[in-house]
Parts: structure tokens; C-alpha cells; sequence
């Protein structure tokens, strides 16, 4: 099973797309997060669910992967436009309302995909995620943990993004602080993909820089309870960025969802050891 390549012009933007599977099965639509490119789902990750009777999408967002890139530091635009290219990359691919995966920010504009294009969405899985958007106040949720902040706070200076050694280096060190404390952080797996990511971009420091810049716009928690499509949050035991509860919390604001808790896992898109797991809960014949 091979992927098949796409160049989807939407919403005035150039989104790169990859399709894997039958185009007469259900569509399944993977949304990575923030920094991240379509590549963050690995690949034999997305044959196991087209082997499960998927179409599956995944794509680069803008400034990720081979999508149109804004100059650093200057993205013109904002979530919001991130939700309307969703939408756009599926009407633009002739598909029936998909099921949607989402990561982290993925996660966040699959939420607002499913508020204001329910006509898109016939079920949602939000991974790594928090209630309404990353950015927005959460003083009832807990907060990034202590030893996540004190790495922000001595965060690695950027490199030279000519240097493409040096670039693949900063990118496993930037994973390894969200990874799972509790397994093994399998760096050289991490060089490998680190290396595949980087040339796959068009511009790495876009890809790494202006998603975590844009406005995330008005919060909307207080919407979660209208969304009506079939809902499995997915959040690791470890996930330092946004601890556990964040990921109960969600389930329990959206009408019927269903949570799954990945142990082991951290602010990470679904460790090999989890697929097992994972893949059946995505495909609907998971017990959660």
C-alpha cells in the first residue's frame, strides 16, 4: 500500500496531502499539531487503520511540511483559517463527512471543525488535547508541569537552519521533553524521523516558529457540549504539557464521549507500544 500524493488549493493557500487506502472506504482525516508536519503520523501507523477499511488523509498544515509557507515570525493568519483549510481539504478531495483525528493543536481545530462544519465530521478523536484552545485560561485545569516549564525556560537557542545536522539534533532534543518519562526515549528512531522531517520542508524554521504565533481567537469551552458527532478523547498518563485531567475534563464536556488514557504516554503522537490500543479505538471496535 502506497501513498498517493495531493496539492489541494483552498481557502488561498497550497496544502500538501497524502491519501493511503481505498477512496470508497471512510475517510479518515489526521491533523498533526504544532511544529509538527504530516509526518508526525508515522506511516505504518496510518496502514493499520487504512487496513482497517480507512481512507486515510494525513496532510501538512500551513507552514508544515510541503504547504504554503509564511515568512518567519510572520504567519497571516490564525486558527480559525486552520479549521476553514479542513474543511476546504475535504470538499477540494470530493469526500463524505470523515472522521477526524486530532492532535494537540490538531486537536484544537478538529474541536472548532466539528462546532462550525458538523456537516464534515462523522466522529472526532482528540489526542494530547485540552477544552476549548491551547492559549485560553484553564485556572480549573492543572498546569504545565514544573520540570516542563523549567525547560522552557532554558530552551536551546534556535540553529543554523542551514546546518541541517544541527537542525535534525534540535528537533529530537525539543521532542524529548514531552516523551513519557517512564519509557525509553528511543533517540535514534527520533534522528531518523527528525531527518525525514526536515526534508520534507520547505521552510523548517516556518514549520517550528509561526504555528506556535497565531491567535488561537475567542475560547470556546462553553460550545463543547453542541458537538454532536461520536467523540474519544485520547490522553497520555504522562503528558506534561496538558496533564491527565485536562484530557478527563474534555471527555466530560462533550455530550457522550468516550476517554481512553494511553499509559506511558506523554504530549507525544501515539507511541508504537499504544497502537494495539490505540488503532482498534480508532477504528470504533475498541472497548473504552
Amino acid at each position: 500500500m502506497r501513498g498517493t500524493e495531493h496539492v489541494i488549493r483552498t481557502n488561498g493557500v497550497e496544502l500538501c496531502a497524502e491519501t493511503f487506502g481505498d477512496p470508497a472506504e471512510t475517510p479518515l482525516l489526521l491533523m498533526h499539531g504544532a511544529g509538527h508536519s504530516m509526518l508526525a503520523w508515522n506511516e505504518e501507523f496510518v496502514r493499520r487503520l487504512a487496513s482497517g477499511g480507512r481512507y486515510v488523509i494525513r496532510y501538512d498544515s500551513r507552514d508544515a511540511g510541503r504547504s504554503t509557507v509564511f515568512p518567519v515570525g510572520e504567519p497571516s493568519y490564525d486558527l480559525r483559517d486552520l479549521v476553514t483549510d479542513a474543511a476546504g481539504l475535504l470538499e477540494a478531495l470530493h469526500l463524505p463527512p470523515a472522521e477526524i483525528v486530532g492532535m494537540s493543536q490538531g486537536a484544537a481545530v478538529a474541536q472548532l471543525l466539528a462546532l462550525d462544519h458538523p456537516d464534515r465530521v462523522a466522529t472526532l478523536a482528540l489526542a494530547s488535547s485540552t477544552p476549548g484552545g491551547p492559549g485560553h485560561d484553564q485556572p480549573d485545569l492543572p498546569p504545565i508541569t514544573e520540570a516542563l516549564l523549567a525547560v522552557f525556560a532554558e530552551s536551546a537557542p534556535e540553529p543554523d537552519w542551514k546546518d541541517r545536522a544541527a537542525v535534525v539534533e534540535w528537533l529530537v532534543e525539543g521532542e524529548r521533553p514531552f516523551a513519557a518519562a517512564s519509557r525509553p526515549f528511543d533517540t535514534a528512531a527520533m534522528h531518523a524521523w527528525a531527518a525525514r522531517v526536515v526534508d520534507h520542508a520547505r521552510d523548517i524554521a516556518a514549520q517550528v516558529t509561526n504555528p506556535f504565533l497565531i491567535d488561537a481567537g475567542a475560547p470556546w469551552r462553553d460550545r463543547l457540549g453542541a458537538i454532536t458527532a461520536p467523540t474519544l478523547v485520547l490522553h497520555g498518563t504522562e503528558d506534561p504539557l496538558f496533564p491527565l485531567e485536562h484530557g478527563r475534563v474534555l471527555a466530560a464536556e462533550i455530550p457522550g464521549a468516550r476517554f481512553l488514557a494511553m499509559e506511558r504516554t506523554g504530549h507525544e503522537v501515539f507511541p508504537h507500544e499504544v497502537w494495539n490500543e490505540v488503532v482498534p479505538a480508532l477504528l470504533g471496535r475498541g472497548q473504552v
